[in-house]
């Protein structure tokens, strides 16, 4: 086919975990750097495993990362359905297809039950190995009579499988260690493995984008491609995303390593937007050292060229950091509504005064959830030592902000208008009076009105915030502590 079709196909089994959404990603982006095609399926087969509303779950995650799908069970498509439970009558027609080619076979041994012997039955059958050889008319008797039976894939033991990947290059498996493994199971439900190749090729698929994981089964699939005369697909294998632990150890990416899901992530207070920029930085590498992306550039920049072998290491600092750039990068108003639900400002006084907090909030911002300790102070005027007006750099001492804050309160009091411009004023010429520098003021007055040595904005922005009244509350309570 001219035209690259790729898909995702999540189980709906809980969260989306980063290396699902990765994969989905990439897939995506191959097709749409190429002008391409992007499919949904849900593979729901295992339906011990589903969990409730896990689809919907899926589709959330997809469309809060930008991610949309041209065909899907939502959208409808020509290859539908895409949800592979109400596909079962097709697997059924495919499976038997390859029984009767001799390319697979039913199985009827019990799983708990023992080869006949041990030492001559095959190993890599995943069964006792009494059915492989059946004669096709007893099989088909015993299917009639209602024996609980499952049809594997007849592996040929001799030689050996090869195939291409797009990331890892050309690979060669022996065939003596892959197993005959299930394609459809007892309850008529195929296996995950046999259903991705019956669908992917009905439905058009020419890049199949997975994990590495997978690389040693893909021998399983192009046999079975084989076996029914398709034509096989390209294949994508990403690699591994790697975690590390608090002493340097590094191993598959776990809840152990901190948050792995995209839901929990952006409940941490990471952007939609980083958390896709950084994924896609997880295993790819664009061509110039450039890192902060925006989904349209990753189209324009994406290529298969750029993929790695080697497994990336999730870094939860460097998400940190991307994450603060993109916050960095937002309209000011953009930024304050999707703060205020995690700034615990709303439905307070205090929310009318957000906006103009924000705009002190954004530059200093890594993560949504950092804000309420960082702007706590607005609302209640934390307990503090007055070890905090010491500050070398600003010559500024507890006896010399004692001076300070009496001397400049009754001047505060009668400051009008009463904005940031006119409080920095006031500081100016005060600071001239008494041929200090501006800052040993403006330090005993931060403590004093914040109770906090590093604070988003300086005491000017704050007392305009807090207004006059607050503002002077403050200050004398800075005095009686003094």
């Amino acid at each position: 086919m001219d035209t690259v079709r790729t898909r995702f196909a999540p189980s709906p089994t809980g969260f989306m975990h980063v290396g699902n959404l990765r994969t989905a990603l990439y897939a995506w982006l191959l097709a749409r750097s190429q002008q391409g095609k992007f499919i949904l399926r849900i593979e729901d087969t295992d339906r011990a495993r589903l969990v409730e509303n896990a689809v919907d779950v899926i589709y959330a995650t997809l469309k809060r990362a930008g991610l949309d799908h041209d065909e899907g069970p939502d959208v409808g498509g020509a290859c539908g359905p895409y949800i592979q439970s109400e596909r079962k009558p097709l697997y059924i027609e495919y499976a038997k297809k390859l029984v009767a080619s001799g390319a697979a076979y039913y199985c009827f041994c019990d799983k708990e039950e023992e080869p006949a012997d041990a030492e001559s039955a095959p190993t890599a059958l995943g069964c006792p190995g009494n059915c492989r050889d059946l004669d096709a008319a007893e099989a088909e008797k015993r299917v009639a009579a209602g024996e609980p039976f499952v049809i594997r894939q007849k592996i040929d033991r001799g030689g050996t499988s090869s195939f291409s990947d797009l990331v890892f290059g050309d690979i060669t498996i022996e065939n003596k260690v892959l197993d005959d493994q299930i394609l459809l199971k007892r309850d008529g439900m195929p296996t995950y493995n046999f259903a991705n190749v019956v669908d992917d090729h009905l439905m058009g698929i020419t890049h199949v984008v997975r994990g590495s994981e997978y690389l040693s089964s893909t021998p399983k699939y192009n046999l079975l491609y084989r076996a029914f005369g398709w034509e096989l697909p390209q294949y994508v294998h990403l690699p591994l995303i790697m975690g590390r632990d608090a002493d340097g150890n590094v191993s598959k990416l776990s809840k152990r390593h901190g948050s792995v899901s995209f839901e929990n992530l952006v409940a941490e207070g990471y952007l939609s937007e980083a958390i896709v920029n950084y994924i896609a930085l997880l295993g790819w590498s664009p061509k110039s050292d450039r890192e902060i992306f925006s989904l349209p550039e990753l189209v324009g920049a994406f290529n298969l060229a750029g993929l790695n072998k080697s497994p990336a290491v999730f870094d939860y600092d460097k998400l940190r950091w991307m994450n603060a750039e993109h916050i960095k990068a937002l309209p000011v108003e953009k930024f304050a509504e999707i703060s205020l639900p995690f700034s615990g400002l709303a439905g307070t006084p205090l929310e009318s005064k957000y906006p103009a907090i924000a705009a002190l909030l954004q530059a200093r911002t890594e993560k949504l959830t950092d804000i309420p300790e960082k702007i706590g102070f607005f609302s209640a005027l934390p307990e503090y030592d007055t070890a905090l007006f010491c500050h070398q750099k600003s010559k500024s001492t507890p006896e010399t902000a004692r001076e300070t804050l009496a001397e400049l309160a009754p001047r505060v009091e009668a400051l009008e208008p009463w904005d940031r411009d006119a409080v920095y004023t006031l500081f100016k010429e005060y600071a001239e009076k008494k041929q200090v520098k501006i800052g040993q003021p403006m330090w005993a007055v931060r403590i004093a009105v914040s109770g906090m040595a590093v604070t988003p904005g300086g005491p000017c922005e704050i007392m305009e915030i807090l207004g006059k009244a607050e503002s002077l509350r403050r200050i004398g309570i800075a005095l009686q502590k003094l």
